[in-house]
């Protein structure tokens, strides 16, 4: 698998999502991969503390352009198993990437960088779910078909 990530264009950069980052073009730019719903401020500040008080599970990254707005986001959850000798697998969640922003290899950034920090803290693998239509973008990052996802959704 292909962990190495490209690089960003000039002026953007890559690290942690913080609380100020309510205000800061991140729930927008989730809105493109999904619905988000209402969220107040302080039950993002509430989200981000609990991430935080959990650091071996939760890693939450954006990516911010030149004007440091959040063009571009991801999760690393990591799992410990009681299969593979007590070890650690990686789930890549919420990649999503501001519709004026696609197409700067902001996505295959993010996903090798999130891959490489599974790596980095041990996991045995890697994985992620994916629409059928994103398959390719996934196999452009080093990932391969390897299963069928299987949901049972519950109404709230």
């Amino acid at each position: 698998m292909t962990t190495t990530p490209i690089s960003l264009p000039d002026g953007y950069s890559f690290r942690k999502l913080k609380s100020s980052d309510y205000e800061n073009n991140y729930l927008e730019t989730l809105k493109v991969l999904t619905t988000v719903g209402e969220i107040k401020q302080s039950e993002f500040e509430e989200l981000i503390c609990h991430w935080e008080s959990l650091p071996d599970i939760y890693h939450p990254r954006v990516i911010t352009n030149n004007s440091g707005l959040i063009v571009g986001t991801g999760m690393l959850f990591i799992e410990r198993k009681a299969i593979h000798e007590c070890g650690k697998v990686g789930h890549i969640e919420d990649i999503s990437v501001f519709e004026s922003e696609q197409g700067k290899k902001i996505g295959n950034f993010m996903v090798c960088s999130l891959a490489k920090i599974a790596k980095e803290k041990g996991c045995y693998k890697v994985i992620l779910d994916c629409d059928v239509k994103n398959i390719g973008f996934y196999e452009k990052c080093g990932f391969k078909n390897s299963g069928i996802e299987m949901v049972q959704r519950f109404d709230k």
